[in-house]
């Protein structure tokens, strides 16, 4: 898990990871103050080391004086070995509630270069000839624009066009929405999509994905929205990804924390949403993909306090992207961590975790458990205390009780985390029980639900495949290859690992229970690229 310096009051913001010869470049904002942009650099996937930073903000005066908001790194088509980042930026002038779209250009990733600027403030006074010639340019949007930026022949920061979308500050909400951008190239013609909000319609319910096409070298004019659902405020950090004959429009969404898709067969046809079209479930947020040797891959930071995403943020490992067969999107575990995977763990050593409350079962044989209890709660835990692990099996439930796993569980109290399956109903939950301090009543029971999903196969009621893995505060647990829960947290690093069982009779076959290597730190020297 990559995150900022513990203490540091900073945090990781939204990312943006583009694979090159080899190395993975993470580029992402510092939270809260959105000063710069950083960038990272990893072989793995996994350990990352600081360079020098992207990007800063702009000198006072400047468009983007304020703040830097989300950007994206892609080759620039019309330049071989060069690459473009285009970035949100804020002004002090405006007090941050005009949000702009700006260029910058490197020849190597590690040295970034803004494209020049002019800044007119059409408020004073102001040259005629300067005037006329940013009217010409798809940035000046006349009486309503209150400023002019002329970059060479493009037009660089660009703003809303107000044909389409929100523009002032006078509508809506009263700040702009026209920020995260992504840029997109397909059969030689680019476009350039991002965050904004139509005009009309209930005020939250007005995000939607805006787009411009890319006209001549570095040079965007505005296009109709490329997709408004009609549900929500806003939609962040729009993707565009071509997989086979499918395109398919990604976003995460404010009001649930959680990352959408949409898919079209046509770009201009409408996109449409499958039954599930959740990708990554709540806590994970600002998504972006990346393509390398493999196929495509989801980055996204994850909160670990889920009512402020912008301190405690960490960057976990990433999700594989696949295809099923009938088109729906979905993430798996990153194969990265077949090269942690340490001593298989012999999981004929299992045993109850309670004493024996009668009417229970466990038969063990090689990677083949038959577990039953007919009464109350009861966890069959193997022998040996894990740290980080991954665990897989499948689950065979007889009857209609209860099932789930635990792990990190203290083998005295049984505090720990409890991940209920409802393999009937395809849900899962994950919880924290832990014990308070000594005398402190009702608040020793200490409960919190932490992340919940849901899955469905073609498969038989009551059987799944299912895998855990627990590799330092991070968490996941897939079912049938798709990964349902991804998440961090800090409160438990070890303890015993098991199934539980209430009123129910659970067979597992195919167990395989493997050690992970230890996580190592994260290189934080500042090196040179």
């Amino acid at each position: 898990m990559f995150s900022e310096t513990e203490g540091s009051r900073k945090a990781i913001g939204d990312v943006d990871v583009v694979y090159h010869d080899g190395l993975y470049h993470l580029f992402h904002l510092v939270l809260p103050n959105h000063d710069f942009i950083a960038h990272a650099v990893s072989t793995d996937g996994f350990h990352w080391r600081r360079v020098s930073n992207a990007l800063f903000i702009g000198d006072p005066g400047s468009w983007d004086d304020l703040m830097l908001w989300t950007m994206h790194v892609t080759p620039d088509p019309h330049r071989r070995g060069q690459w473009r980042m285009f970035y949100t930026g804020l002004s002090r002038r405006e007090q941050g509630r005009m949000q702009r779209i700006g260029l910058a250009l490197s020849d190597d990733l590690y040295h970034w270069r803004k494209a020049p600027v002019h800044w007119v403030d059409m408020r004073g006074p102001h040259d005629p000839k300067l005037i006329q010639e940013a009217r010409k340019l798809s940035c000046y949007h006349g009486a309503d624009s209150r400023h002019a930026e002329i970059l060479d022949s493009s037009c660089f920061p660009l703003e809303p066009d107000p044909q389409h979308y929100e523009s002032s500050i006078d509508e809506g909400r009263h700040w702009v929405s026209f920020r995260d951008p992504f840029y997109y190239r397909d059969d030689g013609r680019g476009w350039l999509i991002m965050s904004g909000r139509v005009r009309q319609g209930p005020i939250i319910r007005r995000g939607c994905v805006a787009a411009y096409q890319e006209t001549t070298p570095d040079h965007f004019e505005s296009m109709p929205v490329l997709h408004h659902p009609g549900l929500y405020d806003d939609i962040e950090v729009p993707n565009v990804i071509r997989i086979e004959e499918e395109y398919y429009l990604i976003g995460s969404i404010r009001e649930d924390a959680k990352i959408r898709y949409w898919h079209t067969d046509q770009i201009g046809n409408p996109w449409r949403s499958y039954h599930d079209n959740v990708l990554m479930a709540a806590g994970n947020y600002a998504g972006r993909v990346c393509r390398d040797d493999q196929g495509w891959l989801l980055w996204n930071f994850f909160s670990v306090d889920a009512m402020d995403r912008t301190t405690h943020n960490l960057l976990p490992p990433p999700k594989r992207l696949t295809r099923t067969e009938e088109g729906l999107l979905r993430v798996t575990t990153f194969e990265g961590f077949d090269s942690w995977l340490g001593d298989e763990v012999d999981t004929r050593c299992v045993h109850p975790l309670k004493e024996g409350i009668g009417e229970e079962h466990c038969s063990a044989e090689p990677h083949r458990l038959d577990l039953q209890s007919e009464a109350g709660f009861q966890a069959f835990v193997f022998d040996e205390t894990l740290d980080h692990f991954h665990f897989q099996a499948l689950f065979r439930l007889r009857g209609k009780g209860k099932c789930g796993l635990v792990f990190r569980v203290c083998p005295q109290s049984h505090d720990g985390y409890y991940l209920s399956l409802d393999l009937l109903k395809g849900i899962a939950q994950l919880r924290r029980w832990q014990t308070g301090d000594d005398g402190s009543g009702e608040h020793m029971m200490q409960f919190d639900s932490l992340q919940s999903g849901q899955w469905y196969t073609e498969q038989r009621p009551n059987e799944a495949r299912v895998q855990l893995l627990v590799y330092g505060s991070y968490l996941e647990f897939s079912v049938a290859g798709r990964v349902i829960l991804s998440l961090a947290d800090q409160s438990f690093d070890q303890g015993l690992l098991g199934v539980y069982l209430e009123s129910a009779h659970l067979h597992l076959d195919d167990i395989r229970l493997h050690r992970l290597r230890k996580p190592r730190q994260t290189d934080e020297h500042l090196v040179e690229g």
